[in-house]
């Protein structure tokens, strides 16, 4: 049994033997007051003397009272004082702090597991001002994170709901094995069908079965890693360059993804016509008309903006800001 358990049953233990004093001296004629003061005067052996000169039926009452009473007394406040003092109270109070921090959250990230991988998506997560919720099955990992945490299994789907998977903004799958990773992605593409998942592979091979499980992509950091040595090797300035621009936090300039929505007022209007470089300065690099269809780099003038689709931008944070702000919900 946890000891916040064991509090809970030990405060519940000394109510009911109070309870029990007081409606009983009650029931021999005492006012409430008294009551309440006779019972905790015999529970705690204070002997100050009897409130009423006692009869018969009192006396056997208290004895009765004294012998549950006192042993039950002792017994919960050493539980009590041993809760408090293990630390095992205030753990509990962060931890319904921490879910009511969780509950407010909307739009935020989840990352399940915190490895090295997840230690770095989460991170970076950060640094780009997201909102990010860390859950992992491990409490050493976890406990000394100032952001919201949970200390569960992935898998289970009180976990993620916990975890706010139904306002979330997205799911990253970073666990030990490929067989838990492909679990947790079905469930959590069984509780938010139109969350974005991205759950990590660790063999080429499960990259396609996470993909069929569910996961909006599906990444191999091996081969991503190989791929980015190789184009250092090979292209090293363009390598660097896309680099600084999708990881280095310190500078002003982005490349980002401004999704028009349907109720966008972009949504239907010809690019040529939006100006959408002169009003915001930030530069298109490719239009992406639908989910899982090719990017149309340097998209011409005469491109209808699908309602769904997706720019691809280059610019400051301000000019990338404003792109957004234009292609808001009006």
């Amino acid at each position: 049994m946890s000891s916040i358990r064991r509090f809970a049953l030990a405060i519940s233990g000394l109510v009911g033997v109070t309870a029990y004093g007081v409606v009983g001296y009650m029931f021999l004629g005492y006012t409430f007051l008294d009551a309440l003061y006779q019972t905790c005067m015999t529970m705690t052996t204070v002997g100050y003397g009897e409130v009423h000169p006692p009869t018969t039926g009192m006396k056997i009452f208290s004895t009765s009272l004294m012998i549950m009473g006192v042993g039950i007394a002792l017994y919960n406040l050493t539980v009590m004082v041993g809760a408090i003092t293990d630390g095992e109270v205030q753990r509990y109070f962060e931890r319904r702090r921490m879910d009511r921090r969780i509950a407010a959250m909307s739009g935020h990230v989840i990352v399940c597991g915190y490895g090295r991988v997840g230690r770095s998506a989460r991170d970076h997560l950060k640094a780009m001002g997201a909102q990010v919720v860390v859950v992992d099955n491990v409490p050493e990992r976890v406990v000394h994170l100032a952001e919201p945490h949970l200390v569960g299994d992935c898998t289970r789907d009180d976990v993620l709901i916990a975890a706010g998977i139904e306002r979330a903004r997205a799911l990253v799958a970073t666990l030990e094995s490929d067989a838990d990773t492909v679990y947790l992605t079905l469930s959590a593409r069984a509780i938010a069908p139109d969350l974005v998942i991205i759950s990590r592979a660790r063999t080429v091979e499960s990259k396609e079965k996470l993909t069929l499980a569910g996961a909006t992509r599906a990444v191999n950091p091996q081969l991503i890693g190989g791929r980015r040595i190789a184009a250092f090797a090979l292209q090293a300035h363009v390598a660097e360059f896309l680099d600084v621009v999708m990881h280095d936090e310190e500078l002003d300039f982005r490349v980002q993804q401004v999704r028009v929505l349907p109720s966008s007022p972009l949504a239907g209007q010809r690019l040529g016509d939006l100006e959408l470089e002169r009003r915001s300065g930030a530069r298109l690099l490719a239009y992406r008309p639908a989910a899982r269809r090719p990017f149309e780099p340097n998209p011409e003038q005469d491109t209808l903006l699908a309602p769904g689709s997706v720019l691809i931008a280059f610019g400051s944070l301000t000019q990338i800001d404003a792109l957004a702000e234009l292609a808001a919900p009006q």
